[in-house]
């Protein structure tokens, strides 16, 4: 008691105020305060939509969608706060059935959050069993609905222009290959498929050549009419074409259709150009000068893609016209072969263009698995390059780096050594009219003796 006396009446203390405090709060004060979860303010408990989005955002999250991403996802689609959440599971429901994985859900959601209303999704599933699509892949059904959400496509629109595809001509197999490598072109105005279909009617293409024409170029859809492909028909016809060569050659190969105006011309050009032997240039030629020009633009496209620029491509072709003569796999075969296997640059083309113009399994892989054997037992005293492997003839290659080494004979191949030579120049007439020998005989001997004593 005297103690309370004495703090209430002590000077210092009585310069502070007077601060009201809680018995319980100074109870607690003295224990270590508890880690309570956060109380939800009241007012989020009593807005409806907060508490709406709570099980749609519980679902999405246990679909694939990422927590970090939600928060975002919910308020650029407002829609969801009327959404029912047993309708958005339904829709997720119809998505996983094609197959998805959720790596394309999430990307199907995030793209086109539109597929989470159930009526419209349901339109999408009904169309594409209209047509007969029950078996599109999942590639397919990712294309088709992130482009929808990318570029506001109505389905009524689609399904019209799938319709449309499927009178002209196109199989099942083809319209899944267009909408899985080219799903929008499809998503293109009616009155344009119809331009399309009618300008191919107009020079001779049959239903069944235009459904072959846009299975092996889905980009044919694409194309314009009157810009580029009545300039690049006017040009085929300049350079003496008829239609019915035209026809074959777009049928045969429809990238014919992507090139630009002038380019067959400075194809053509080129190969009139091409100086080498006349056996080649007759294989060159074999199939017509408009197929000749398309291989000469397969190649060059070939080699661009994997460095080269047009000049230099060109480049190559003029000094190793061989190239054009082999498939376009065997020349992709040969450049994978030195890219990744011999670890040379594309532009080691350009100083042994020789590479591209001979036998891949019967020059290349023999020659090149010497080399490698060599160097792994420092049998080389200096490095061979590509213009060293290819170069040299079949018996210089033998006698460098096969000879010296029995065990590469298996290697490499054994060199025929023991083979008859036969002369490139045909036999003289004087051997061919030589009269033929006969012994001497007895008679013979006497009639010449008793001529030459006659002489004397």
């Amino acid at each position: 008691m005297a103690i309370r006396v004495l703090l209430t009446r002590s000077p210092i203390l009585s310069k502070f105020p007077n601060i009201q405090t809680n018995p319980i709060q100074k109870i607690q004060s003295f224990t270590k305060t508890p880690n309570l979860p956060p109380k939800i303010p009241s007012r989020f408990q009593e807005n409806p939509q907060i508490k709406h989005l709570i099980p749609v955002s519980n679902l999405l999250r246990r679909y694939g969608l990422p927590s970090s991403r939600l928060h975002e996802f919910l308020q650029k689609n407002r829609f969801l706060l009327k959404s029912n959440p047993s309708d958005i599971e339904k829709s997720l429901g119809i998505l996983l059935s094609f197959k998805l994985s959720q790596k394309s859900l999430v990307s199907i959601l995030i793209s086109c959050p539109r597929v989470l209303e159930l009526g419209f999704l349901r339109k999408w599933e009904m169309g594409f069993s209209e047509l007969g699509f029950q078996n599109a892949t999942p590639s397919l059904i990712q294309n088709v609905l992130e482009q929808f959400g990318r570029f506001q496509i109505d389905p009524d629109e689609f399904f019209q222009n799938l319709r449309v595809l499927k009178d002209a001509g196109l199989s099942d197999e083809t319209l899944i290959k267009v909408l899985t490598e080219c799903p929008r072109l499809v998503m293109v105005k009616g009155c344009d498929l119809d331009h399309w279909i009618e300008f191919f009617k107009g020079i001779g293409v049959r239903c069944y050549e235009f459904d072959r024409i846009c299975y092996l170029f889905p980009g044919v859809l694409g194309l314009r009419i009157e810009n580029q492909l009545r300039s690049l028909f006017e040009e085929f016809d300049e350079l003496g074409f008829g239609w019915i060569e035209v026809r074959k050659a777009v049928i045969r190969d429809p990238r014919v259709l992507s090139m630009e105006v002038g380019e067959l011309s400075y194809y053509i050009q080129f190969l009139r150009n091409l100086k080498c032997r006349l056996p080649i240039k007759e294989k060159i030629t074999h199939n017509g000068i408009f197929q000749a020009g398309m291989e000469v633009k397969s190649r060059v496209d070939c080699l661009c893609r994997h460095g080269l620029i047009r000049r230099e491509a060109f480049k190559v072709l003029q000094r190793e016209p061989r190239t054009i003569i082999y498939e376009l796999e065997d020349v992709e075969k040969k450049i994978d072969f030195l890219l990744y296997s011999m670890r040379f640059g594309i532009d080691c083309l350009l100083e042994v263009p020789e590479y591209l113009g001979v036998n891949f399994e019967k020059q290349i892989v023999p020659r090149y698995n010497v080399i490698e054997y060599l160097r792994s037992i420092g049998g080389l005293g200096f490095d061979v390059g590509l213009k060293g492997m290819i170069r040299p003839s079949r018996l210089k290659f033998y006698n460098l780096y096969v000879k010296p080494y029995p065990e590469c004979e298996n290697i490499f191949g054994r060199f025929p050594r023991d083979v008859e030579v036969r002369t490139r120049q045909p036999v003289g007439l004087w051997k061919l009219f030589k009269p033929q020998k006969f012994p001497d005989s007895k008679e013979d001997l006497k009639n010449m003796k008793s001529f030459m004593e006659a002489l004397v």
